[in-house]
């Protein structure tokens, strides 16, 4: 039996970077309908109601039907160790980090965080995520598996490290972190919602024989995605010069090991050098936006104003555990505040955008996710958009759509959520 879903809804026609708020759609009484897991359409509810007479009806009221959220980069391994005090990036990973994912060696602890990740994604509406793991295969078997299980899209891969600045018990070698990847690849990829990526972590904890191997592997399986760090810290980007002397920039080193093209998902990219910004848009690659990690531990500020105007294809993301929240809407906020600092003002459509389609697009999966049209897979966000008295009291005073969503961007969070639809079920909510 198909599903009527009545609420208000939002959707897009096109890039409102390129295209302006009016790519966005709102339907202030809508419906979306789904059957087998696709909406097969949306529109006006009472013109949905009288073509689909027979449909079990969902009656939202006054509630906000979206895509459901789509996070282009989070570590899930570091769940446990989010919001951990006072470190920049390389400190972070040897204080934190690295002593955390050594437990992933066992498959049970593995499990276990995989499945609290997933249980604190779906309270903030997040449908889709794309993980780094760790280096050891259990890692990845327990992310997709636990996936698997509540039937979401999700991405990952083996996260490969083998240069001696990381810990002994985090390293792998080349030939491993090929053979490892491409078994991994070999049992999870396309398996129905799962998608394997391949894992260099970044340039500093590979050697150049490491990122080769990798290089060759994502050559052999072009219907991949990779992804890496590139550009997040400035002592980072020293880091690397001392570790790769005779490359042009940060970017080089992937560049010269097979690791930049399309299909490539570049995390952070905030202090690019003009070539890198030049050959990140001839390859089309996606920079992933993670600011709730950029401020917390000081990186910097993302360009987001002149990489859109650019034409560069941008994700958003909440760099789970280096990002202060399992929120894309207190991402989408601190997205905001980020590029205030920059001199550009992001109006919501734009912000909504980018956690939504924008996010999909970066992940070459806006075709399926990401967005309320025919066709497209039934993963939904419904959100109450007075959902405390600060954001209820603001809200009130709203005479567009936008004025009534931006409180909830800025101060939403899972009390936000009314619920969550995934493969057109009812995941969480009613």
């Amino acid at each position: 039996m198909a599903d009527l879903i009545l609420g208000q809804t939002l959707s897009f026609t096109a890039d409102p970077f390129a295209a302006g708020p009016g790519a966005a759609r709102h339907e202030s009484h809508g419906a979306v309908l789904v059957e087998g897991g696709l909406i097969r359409a949306t529109g006006p509810a009472d013109a949905l109601r009288k073509a689909h007479p027979q449909a079990r009806v969902t009656d939202y009221g006054r509630a906000l039907i979206s895509a459901g959220f789509v996070d282009a980069h989070v570590h899930y391994p570091q769940t446990a160790i989010i919001a951990s005090w006072g470190k920049r990036l390389i400190d972070w990973l040897n204080t934190y980090t690295f002593p955390e994912e050594m437990r992933f060696a066992d498959p049970a602890y593995a499990a276990a965080v995989a499945a609290r990740y997933f249980d604190l994604t779906l309270a903030n509406g997040t449908t889709t995520a794309c993980s780094y793991t760790t280096i050891h295969p259990a890692s990845v078997d327990a992310f997709f598996a636990e996936a698997q299980a509540r039937g979401l899209r999700a991405l990952a891969g083996k996260t490969c490290m083998d240069r001696d600045t990381a810990p002994a018990r985090l390293r792998d070698t080349a030939q491993s972190a090929y053979d490892d990847s491409r078994a991994l690849l070999e049992k999870w990829h396309g398996v129905d919602r799962l998608s394997y990526v391949i894992t260099p972590r970044f340039s500093p904890t590979s050697t150049p024989d490491q990122l080769a191997a990798l290089g060759a592997l994502w050559a052999e399986h072009p219907e991949c995605l990779m992804q890496t760090h590139l550009s997040e810290q400035v002592d980072e980007i020293a880091w690397v010069k001392s570790l790769y002397p005779s490359a042009r920039d940060y970017l080089d080193t992937y560049e010269t090991h097979g690791l930049l093209g399309t299909g490539g998902l570049y995390g952070h990219a905030i202090h690019l050098e003009p070539r890198e910004v030049d050959r990140l848009k001839e390859v089309d690659g996606s920079l992933i936006h993670c600011p709730t990690s950029n401020t917390f531990i000081g990186s910097g500020l993302f360009d987001m104003g002149g990489l859109t105007a650019a034409g560069h294809r941008v994700g958003l993301a909440t760099d789970t555990g280096g990002g202060s929240s399992f929120s894309m809407l207190r991402t989408m906020a601190a997205a905001y505040e980020v590029a205030q600092l920059r001199g550009r003002a992001l109006h919501p459509a734009e912000l909504w955008w980018l956690a939504t389609q924008g996010a999909a697009r970066a992940l070459h999966l806006d075709d399926r996710i990401g967005n309320l049209a025919p066709g497209m897979e039934a993963d939904l966000v419904v959100l109450d958009l007075a959902s405390t008295p600060a954001i209820a009291q603001a809200t009130a005073r709203a005479e567009t759509v936008w004025e009534a969503l931006f409180p909830t961007i800025m101060m939403g969070d899972d009390r936000a959520v009314q619920a969550v639809w995934v493969g057109g079920k009812v995941a969480r909510g009613r």
